[in-house]
């Protein structure tokens, strides 16, 4: 089975009513950035930080996959299915893909603030996580997100998928985010190259097919596209 591997965005999601970074200026339910996705934002207000996941987890357990994501896990009965995803939901997961890299963590897991290496599911009955919360070892518990200014760990783990593949796909992503934008660089030369997105996404690559659609529409097109390859 050739080898397919596809990096996903915000975009990606927003069908399902996920709000994308890029199409609310700049704010996550009115917060600017620097409050609720980094490492000094938490420092100052850990509850803010803490109420804005689990007001996130809450909506996210309330939507469901959309037909985008449904089909890229249909493609996995004809091809050898890799999802990079910059996106922090379970969908991908919840539409049936089994093997997805998430970049920037999952909303739907914790870590403790002294081992960030090692994850807790969060149950969907019970998803929020307030000051006080302790894990196994003691420290507090914190989402497991990969906030602005800290280490991508499983980009590392991702490169080697991109050289290996045979088929490259972007979708729901301007490409704007490093590292993630970075995995472009390990996509060899002369292998189809395709990216979905509604908006005009700038890149370097001139082998790119654009698929100017919205996930869902856009992954129906790229499934048809594939039966010639």
């Amino acid at each position: 089975m050739k080898k397919l591997v596809i990096l996903t965005g915000a975009g990606m999601s927003a069908e399902s009513g996920i709000s994308t970074f890029r199409d609310s200026n700049g704010l996550w339910n009115n917060y600017p950035v620097e409050q609720v996705a980094t490492p000094a934002g938490f420092a100052e207000n850990p509850q803010l930080v803490l109420d804005f996941y689990n007001h996130r987890r809450r909506e996210l357990v309330k939507v469901e996959p959309n037909d985008g994501h449904k089909g890229i896990a249909a493609l996995e009965k004809r091809f050898e299915v890799h999802i990079i995803t910059q996106n922090v939901d379970n969908l991908h997961e919840r539409a049936g893909s089994t093997h997805v890299i998430h970049l920037h963590g999952e909303l739907m897991k914790s870590c403790s603030v002294n081992n960030k290496n090692r994850a807790f599911d969060i149950p969907i009955d019970k998803p929020d996580i307030n000051w006080g919360d302790k894990a196994p070892d003691g420290g507090q518990l914190r989402p497991f997100i990969v906030w602005f200014g800290e280490a991508v760990p499983k980009i590392e783990e991702a490169i080697p998928y991109v050289e290996a593949s045979d088929i490259f796909v972007v979708i729901g992503t301007s490409l704007n985010v490093y590292p993630a934008a970075s995995l472009l660089n390990y996509v060899r030369n002369g292998l189809p190259l395709f990216l979905i997105d509604p908006h005009e996404v700038n890149t370097y690559r001139q082998d790119i097919e654009f698929i100017k659609k919205g996930a869902s529409e856009g992954v129906k097109i790229l499934t048809n596209l594939l039966k010639t390859l």
